[in-house]
């Protein structure tokens, strides 16, 4: 009888642990910039004031590869890319520990314009993670041993042409559709059968060139569209057969990259070289849509660190100025901090956090305040490589993860 009460003690005191365990991974990061494409956590309970120095360090790895690629996490796996001897290869990881569960090769070595790498984030949907790489490999895994299901390429299969820094997007995944942009003649955009690879439409009629922007999907105006940002056009592509909804010209220079962020019929758009931003209204007549320009600035001249949309204001760096608050229905500064210099941006509970991508990378917290800059604590990050520190933050699960080529750090952020 002893015995079997102690069983049932024992039995209790794992049911606890493992409740434990999956509650503080019940939170899901499923591609790039969050569940939605917004960079915006729901994470709740976290640290409002950093302590001295910094965070707490749980765990460090220091082997996945050279690049700049982000990173997504579904239930207790994280996965990202990296150079490593022999090839580009999509990594699996534990959540809890930082150990390496797997490693797949996907295509090759390689950099473009000076920067070796991947830089797209993959992308996790049900069993499988689809991830894209600087050559314009792109395949579908399975995510819970690493092998590989199918794979194209963006150049040879659908008449891709590699831009200069290579391809950055992270594949979108819609209902039975993995989304990608090779650009070019044969159609800018395509969607396949995720479960095949088998195409499904192309864009014969919008052949701009890519470059690095990832797309997001909306409904707007009852028609469920991808919406992408290329050098020369900002566009809005019925997911259901790829025909081209509206348009709206918009050229950048250089490097267009920025996510474009949706809201109340708005679409918002922005890049570096002095180009600025822009925001359209997607208006309808009819069954036709078309895009009308509300206003382009310079008050956002945002690089590749990524824009934040919350409560009506956009956040984000620019590039002249320092760290801006925006109105997103106006286009009119709120206000403007130098902070931490140039870096990329994440939100999760009122807060944003902000990393430096130049000397010792430091990170901020900084209040999601639309009035004034307030910054809650900062640290520099240790074992700074000599790269830019490019990869944006992720916050989950009471944890606040910092890529910098082959490393990886992660802070417990959660409050006690």
């Amino acid at each position: 009888m002893l015995f079997g009460t102690r069983l049932v003690v024992i039995l209790f005191s794992v049911m606890f642990i493992v409740s434990d365990i999956f509650a503080a991974g019940s939170y899901e990061w499923p591609q790039w910039r969050g569940a939605n494409r917004d960079g915006l956590s729901k994470e709740t309970g976290l640290l409002k004031q950093w302590p001295s120095g910094s965070p707490v360090q749980v765990w460090k790895i220091s082997d996945l590869g050279v690049g700049y690629s982000g990173f997504s996490a579904v239930k207790g796996k994280m996965f990202t890319m990296g150079d490593l001897d022999g090839g580009c290869h999509l990594i699996a990881l534990d959540e809890f520990t930082g150990k390496k569960l797997w490693s797949t090769k996907i295509g090759e070595t390689g950099q473009y314009g000076g920067y070796e790498g991947p830089r797209g984030t993959p992308t996790v949907d049900g069993n499988c993670v689809y991830a894209l790489n600087q050559h314009g490999d792109l395949v579908c895994v399975d995510s819970a041993v690493g092998r590989e299901i199918w794979r194209k390429s963006l150049t040879k299969d659908f008449g891709g042409r590699i831009p200069s820094w290579g391809y950055a997007e992270s594949p979108l995944v819609d209902g039975d559709k993995v989304i990608v942009t090779p650009g070019g003649g044969q159609g800018a955009i395509v969607a396949l059968n995720k479960k095949t690879g088998d195409k499904i439409w192309q864009t014969k009629d919008f052949t701009d060139p890519a470059h690095y922007s990832s797309m997001i999907i909306e409904n707007v105006l009852g028609q469920r569209q991808v919406i992408q940002f290329t050098p020369a056009s900002v566009v809005g592509v019925s997911v259901s057969d790829g025909k081209v909804l509206w348009r709206g010209d918009r050229p950048g220079k250089v490097a267009v990259v920025p996510t474009p962020i949706y809201a109340d019929n708005q679409v918002f758009v922005c890049s570096a070289y002095g180009v600025g931003c822009n925001a359209f209204k997607i208006v309808k007549e009819g069954t036709s849509f078309k895009a009308e320009q509300l206003y382009a600035n310079k008050n956002m001249v945002n690089h590749h660190g990524g824009v934040i949309l919350l409560n009506g204001y956009l956040y984000g760096h620019c590039d002249g100025k320092g760290w801006v608050c925006q109105d997103f229905k106006t286009g009119e500064i709120a206000w403007v901090n130098k902070g931490v210099g140039k870096g990329a941006i994440s939100y999760a509970d009122g807060h944003f956090y902000i990393r430096s991508e130049t000397g010792d990378g430091p990170v901020a917290l900084i209040e999601a305040n639309p009035r004034e800059y307030v910054e809650k604590g900062r640290f520099s990050q240790p074992d700074r490589s000599n790269k830019k520190s490019w990869t944006h933050p992720v916050i989950l699960n009471g944890k606040l993860y910092i890529r910098d080529q082959g490393i990886l750090l992660c802070y417990d952020i959660k409050q006690k």
